[in-house]
């Protein structure tokens, strides 16, 4: 499985106690930024290109900080961000309140999905004012289709945004609304002949963050969890109409907690599996400054699309309902499996390619199991650390990352024995063809046969992970190179014409012309074309790829029957329209040259 940059982690924490409660009953003044740190670092997953974390303290005087925030780069920020912290904490001065101790807190793991890197792009972003209420800070799991349509509507209004990055728009668009909120409030405050400090108070008391959340999210269309905090204390975190991104939340008497993952909060707060629920898509869990929880129905909710990729591959396995899906997703191979294999249970060995398949391995051998109980299962490949490659010259430095696998030698007969490996998707099948195939291949194995738990990608991803080239799927290689063969090669230039027609029309009347392409071809044509593009030539044994099925695939996650990426049917029309322009720049700067 080639690694793939995806959506990322968002922890965030409201105190519901004053902190005098939490330094008495656990001895620490450290107990909500501890539970930060354990909750980010059990999501480590998520994000490993960059962290942050925001506090705001909510009784503070004039002239004192009460709104913190500390980011980091690289896969050990989450520990250099925490270790600022404390040594922040550690140089205040006697008699001053120190930062990052308050009773709000926010947390954000990273992976850039949309080639902008660099420490500015990492959240939390913040927006400061003198007004307590009019500071905002934001982060997010999520990944805007329409960013040009909402920035040039900020434009058209007379605003000057900084950035055109999706997190700058939101977070100005955000902010001029929730500007709007509190001087709404300040007119309420000043007709009540209210002065001075009880505006302010009055104001901090009455903001309703949902006003602020029906006048901006639903410009936007995406996959997202979108969370703040605001200067004045609410905190809130809200889920797109489709669920298509997770978003999970713990309450009691001490503390509201939000996560991406619910064994993430299971775990922080010892809680049980039914005390962690989803937030509803559509919806924002807000708590208000005096610590009460409400949920709001934002957008109506539409075509649930719950990201089945995140059942597959990116949260962790750990998760009782991902650990059941991931193990039907095996299980139901059982038959294809067999096929490929010609029953011939007394000569074959299975396997998996470590770590994310693991699951869906003890699955297949399960069900395989159930007919033949004599089976041989093996570990029979590894995965090294990552070795780093000092030689740059490209043939040296393919060999080296070719060996971030290796195998367990003597583990089949030569010559005689079928290798069975499951892995959890075949994306670009880089790794298969320049590592994996080539290493099992040492085995001498008669047949090699990879087993894919996910169905064939097909399509550009625009919701928050990183698949977003047409040119990264060798199932599209697959089916270009079978037009060619098959004469057929004009269907393209069709195809091309048809997404250049609606290229500037609105995103709603955009419609997946690029399904014909994959239409003109069975499964298994392409599967086996697939083989075909990724064995190397000078490898002994026969290769065969069994991919589960799409209808597999909603069986065994049908809680998630976001499928994108395997079947071109887009939620949201944002959608079509990154597909569209993805085809558009792939025919114009890869198939033409090659023509």
């Amino acid at each position: 499985m080639e690694e793939i940059k995806h959506e990322c982690g968002i922890a965030m924490i409201r105190l519901r106690k004053p902190l005098q409660y939490y330094q008495e009953k656990y001895g620490t003044e450290f107990y909500a930024l501890n539970k930060l740190y354990l909750m980010m670092e059990k999501q480590h997953n998520r994000g490993q290109e960059g962290a942050g974390i925001a506090s705001v303290r909510l009784v503070t005087d004039p002239g004192h900080e009460y709104m913190f925030r500390e980011k980091a780069m690289g896969k050990d920020a989450i520990t250099n961000v925490f270790a600022s912290v404390h040594k922040q904490i550690e140089d205040t001065e006697p008699g001053e309140q120190p930062p990052f101790i308050g009773e709000l807190y926010m947390g954000h793991l990273r992976y850039s999905t949309t080639g902008r890197s660099g420490k500015k792009y990492i959240h939390p972003f913040l927006r400061r004012n003198n007004w307590k209420a009019k500071n905002l800070c934001i982060c997010g799991n999520f990944n805007m289709t329409n960013i040009d349509e909402v920035f040039g509507m900020l434009a058209n209004q007379g605003q000057y945004p900084r950035n055109s990055s999706d997190s700058y728009v939101l977070l100005e668009l955000m902010g001029h609304r929730l500007d709007r909120e509190v001087e709404r409030n300040y007119v309420d405050a000043k007709q009540l002949q209210l002065e001075g400090k009880a505006i302010t108070s009055y104001i901090d008391q009455h903001v309703e963050i949902a006003n602020v959340l029906q006048t901006t999210m639903p410009h936007f269309d995406g996959g997202y969890v979108v969370c703040g905090l605001t200067g004045s204390g609410e905190l809130f975190a809200m889920r797109d109409p489709n669920g298509i991104r997770p978003a999970f939340w713990y309450a009691d008497d001490e503390i509201v907690a939000v996560a991406s993952e619910r064994p993430v909060l299971q775990t922080t707060f010892a809680a049980e599996y039914t005390q962690v629920r989803e937030i509803p898509a559509g919806e924002a869990l807000i708590v208000n400054g005096r610590g009460e929880l409400q949920f709001k129905k934002i957008i109506p909710p539409r075509r649930p699309a719950a990201c089945s990729f995140e059942r597959i591959y990116f949260s962790r396995g750990n998760d009782r309902d991902i650990h059941r899906e991931r193990k039907q997703l095996g299980y139901q191979l059982r038959d294809s499996i067999l096929k490929a294999i010609d029953h011939d249970i007394e000569h074959t060995v299975f396997s998996y390619i470590p770590n994310t398949a693991e699951v869906a391995y003890y699955g297949m051998v399960e069900g395989i199991r159930q007919l033949y109980p004599g089976i041989r299962a093996d570990k029979v490949v590894s995965k090294d650390i990552k070795l780093r490659t000092f030689i740059t010259e490209g043939n040296a430095r393919n060999d080296l990352a070719g060996h971030v696998y290796d195998i367990t030698y003597g583990t089949l007969t030569p010559y005689v024995d079928n290798l069975v490996v499951i892995d959890d998707s075949i994306v670009r099948g880089t790794t298969l063809r320049e590592s994996i195939i080539r290493i099992l291949d040492r085995l001498h194995p008669k047949k090699i046969v990879i087993v894919s738990s996910s169905p064939q990608v097909r399509y550009p991803d625009c919701y928050g992970i990183d698949m977003s080239h047409m040119k990264e799927f060798i199932a599209f290689h697959a089916v270009v190179a079978l037009l060619k063969e098959h004469g057929k090669s004009s269907l393209i230039d069709v195809v091309y014409k048809q997404c250049k027609e609606q290229q500037y029309k609105p995103a709603a009347g955009c419609l997946n012309y690029v399904k014909r392409l994959y239409d003109a071809f069975t499964d298994e044509q392409i599967s086996r074309k697939i083989v075909e593009l990724l064995r190397p030539d000078d490898i002994g044994a026969e290769v065969e790829i069994v991919y589960q099925t799409l209808e597999g695939l909603h069986n065994a996650c049908p809680g998630h029957p976001g499928d994108w990426y395997f079947s071109g049917d887009y939620p949201t029309p944002g959608g079509c329209k990154i597909l569209n322009n993805a085809f558009i720049d792939y025919y114009e700067n890869d198939y033409i040259k090659h023509k």
